[in-house]
């Protein structure tokens, strides 16, 4: 049996680079090679929040103007030592009832579009509003 020249043996070794590299690039998605890119998301509208929470903190509630869906949950974290409480200013929207210093709670947001103004009925100076939308 004849040996092939050494020079054989690095045509060997490119012939089945030659042949294998289709196998390894043809591994792509079918559309000519390019990448599918992500599904474009809208972006969430400024106004509606992207998480739904009110923070109270140094007896104030933050955000003072919280934009949500209909029927959200919305989480309230009190940060103050003292109780608070979320209480819609007309009407029995919603009340969180009493939330004690460091602990959280949620509610639901009216299924209602429209502006609820809320308060702390423990510090009546406490305001903020809601809105759904």
């Amino acid at each position: 049996m004849p040996l092939l020249p050494r020079s054989h043996g690095v045509g060997v070794a490119v012939l089945g680079f030659l042949c294998l590299a289709p196998l390894v690039t043809g591994c792509g998605d079918g559309d000519g090679g390019t990448s599918p890119t992500a599904p474009s998301t809208p972006s969430a509208s400024p106004t509606v929040a992207a998480i739904d929470r009110i923070a109270i903190q140094g007896f104030a509630f933050k955000p003072a103007d919280l934009m949500v869906r209909p029927g959200a949950t919305i989480t309230v974290v009190n940060q103050d030592s003292a109780p608070h409480t979320v209480t819609a200013t007309e009407g029995e929207a919603f009340d969180t009832g009493e939330i004690a210093g460091g602990k959280s709670t949620t509610f639901t947001a009216p299924d209602g579009p429209g502006t609820y103004p809320f308060f702390c009925s423990i510090h009546p100076n406490m305001k903020a509003t809601l809105t759904v939308a």
